[in-house]
């Protein structure tokens, strides 16, 4: 791995763990075992940085989404496997813990690539869900949009409801109860 790449993985896992103001140069450069002329070689400071490690991060995320969303199956297999894939959810989600980072948020430049990244997995799941509602798998009055943004939703506020509570049981509570209101748009025939 590079030194580069070294340098944007430490950044990433510091952000998830700590927030952008808790991580300081000094701990990227110390994790990625690599010293401050390495980092200003390749970026020209912090914001730089943690912008190169959230896209990464939000492209990951959009990688293993995806897996998800074009496999075979229905449209409610998919978006079942989606949100009962393998998750470290008391780390909580690595994008949607950014939304309640000040520094973050404040900064358009690093606000740009979260809020594109939600923003994506709205869309994603809308168009898997229209899929199915054309395919005659869902009813014709399920709104795709709206449900995709519920999805997203209880998603992101199951990560909360986990790490309140320490436990994932809030969390795998939150996404049976989505996936059973999903259930209810199933169209007989495909029962």
């Amino acid at each position: 791995m590079s030194t580069a790449d070294r340098l944007i993985e430490s950044t990433r896992e510091l952000l998830w763990e700590r927030g952008y103001t808790g991580t300081s140069p000094k701990a990227i450069q110390q994790r990625a075992g690599a010293g401050q002329g390495s980092m200003y070689h390749h970026f020209t400071g912090k914001p730089d940085l943690a912008l190169a490690a959230i896209r990464r991060t939000a492209e990951e995320m959009r990688a293993k989404a995806e897996e998800q969303f074009s496999a075979p199956g229905t449209a409610v297999d998919r978006v079942t496997a989606y949100l009962r894939r393998e998750r470290e959810v008391l780390r909580g989600c690595p994008i949607g813990r950014l939304t309640q980072d000040p520094d973050v948020m404040a900064d358009p430049t690093l606000r740009a690539p979260v809020d594109e990244t939600l923003a994506w997995l709205r869309e994603r799941l809308a168009g898997v869900l229209a899929e199915g509602r054309e395919r005659g798998e869902l009813a014709a009055a399920l709104n795709p949009e709206a449900v995709a943004s519920t999805v997203v939703a209880v998603l992101q506020g199951g990560y909360v409801l986990a790490g309140a509570a320490d436990s994932v049981a809030p969390f795998d509570q939150a996404i049976t109860g989505v996936l059973s209101l999903l259930a209810a748009h199933v169209s007989p025939a495909d029962e």
